[in-house]
């Protein structure tokens, strides 16, 4: 019996490409991984090598400055200062009688303020401290021909005044105006002068709060070094000498290891066109390295966003990025900045604040690609840099290098079985199961030189 075709199917006249590829070697890429980023910030870091595993950094003797922040804790809408943070008041700096503290933490009262609304008025008596808990204030200030400026911005931590607390003449210097919803923290002068006047080690602590060593100190809180200038004829020079601190900071590498694992079958088996070892091995050290910018950012002992100085730390005055604030961020590190580092969310967020003004930043070439920049500072984007649920971020911007005091980065090289320069793989062995195991390690940390090396906008909107 004879079978027919359909009209509507024509008979194959050639092998087909399902059976064909049974006979064909593909053509494969290497594994892919989404996680890879640029790693700006390994790239710019200037590397030091550790060889002894601590990295001290000396400076010169400094005296607390009291420029700390307050940390609050809430109870429902009731908001409390905890006692030990009074300490980061520069009236109250050094002082740890807890019990008087917690007297002194139970005396401030509670203040809502509506946006628009003054907390203090320039000119009027300074009688009582202001703890900000929440929410923005700008620090009003007259300008050189009387017109008012934004002479700062103050937020969550921040404080006004302390001073009126001991000083009877003291007067408001500024206008403080809510931008947002606040809530602060007042403790009045009275208030404070009775506790004083119940605490003998509270008075006795106000009246000798000096320097050590009864030495001047610079703008900076450094001891002072005494010098002359512009004398004629023959005067007494002064006599001086630079101290330095005597317990200064030590900074230890930190480390990130896992074990790498692949089956004896696999290596053997399916290492051809590509050895499987060696993937496996490039894919680990790629998450290795991008967990190490993650701990250069974010790590609480060493991490950048962590060991930015207090006074170093500004906010934005409106929400989100603008070129005012971008301005204010490169003046907190005016000695040669190099480079900004943004989340690439807080990097759109600034280029659309540039287009509502009609401002087009310039780029500059940086890693062979054209990245934006502004006044001439690279803009470079950093993941590792959180975004809150809130949508808030922070920008970061440094001068980088052991010439400049800046900040740099921290390692070790020459390490035993040495697969990458700071990159450490060790054979471990073959278990019972076949299964062969490596070691790969990777030392790191960052120090920041001096405290003005690096700057931080916080209370960045990026929605």
């Amino acid at each position: 019996m004879t079978e027919t075709v359909s009209s509507n199917e024509q008979p194959q006249l050639s092998l087909g490409t399902a059976a064909a590829r049974n006979l064909a070697t593909t053509t494969k890429s290497v594994p892919q991984m989404q996680e890879i980023t640029s790693r700006h910030l390994l790239k710019i870091l200037p590397w030091v090598q550790v060889a002894g595993g601590v990295y001290r950094v000396n400076r010169r003797l400094s005296y607390a400055v009291g420029d700390g922040r307050i940390t609050f804790v809430s109870t429902g809408a009731d908001v409390r200062v905890i006692p030990a943070e009074l300490c980061e008041l520069p009236t109250l700096r050094g002082f740890d009688d807890t019990d008087v503290l917690e007297a002194l933490a139970e005396r401030f009262t509670q203040r809502e303020f509506e946006p628009g609304e003054v907390i203090v008025s320039a000119g009027a008596p300074a009688d009582r401290v202001v703890l900000i808990a929440h929410g923005k204030v700008n620090r009003l200030a007259a300008g050189a021909y009387g017109a008012e400026k934004v002479a700062d911005v103050l937020a969550d931590g921040d404080h006004l005044g302390d001073r009126g607390l001991t000083d009877e003449a003291a007067a408001w210097e500024f206008t403080a105006k809510a931008i947002t919803p606040c809530t602060a923290l007042v403790l009045t002068r009275g208030a404070f002068q009775e506790i004083a006047a119940q605490s003998p080690g509270l008075r006795e602590y106000l009246d000798g709060r000096e320097p050590a060593d009864g030495r001047a100190v610079n703008a900076h809180g450094e001891a002072e070094i005494e010098l002359a200038a512009g004398h004629a004829g023959e005067v007494a020079l002064p006599g001086t000498f630079v101290d330095y601190e005597a317990e200064p900071r030590e900074y230890e590498l930190s480390v990130a290891q896992t074990v790498l694992r692949v089956h004896t079958r696999v290596a053997d088996l399916y290492s051809e066109p590509m050895n499987q070892t060696e993937q496996q091995l490039r894919l680990t050290i790629e998450a290795l390295r991008e967990r190490q910018e993650y701990e250069l950012v974010n790590n609480r002992e060493f991490g950048l966003l962590y060991n930015a100085d207090l006074g170093q730390r500004i906010h934005t005055r409106t929400g989100p990025p603008t070129p005012d604030d971008m301005d204010a961020l490169l003046a907190k590190v005016w000695k040669e900045p190099g480079h900004i580092l943004a989340h690439p969310r807080a990097i759109a967020a600034f280029a659309r604040e540039c287009n509502s003004r009609g401002i087009y930043p310039q780029t500059v070439e940086m890693h062979g690609n054209r990245v934006p920049a502004w006044r001439g500072v690279p803009i470079l984007p950093c993941n590792k840099i959180p975004v809150s649920d809130r949508g808030v971020s922070s920008i970061l911007a440094m001068r980088t290098g052991e010439a400049n005091q800046g900040v740099i980065g921290l390692h070790r090289t020459g390490l035993p079985d040495e697969y990458q320069p700071g990159v450490s793989v060790r054979f471990m062995g073959i278990s019972d199961k076949a299964i062969i195991s490596y070691l790969v390690t990777t030392y790191y940390s960052a120090a920041v030189l001096v405290p003005d090396a690096l700057g931080v906008l916080e209370s960045v909107e990026i929605g």
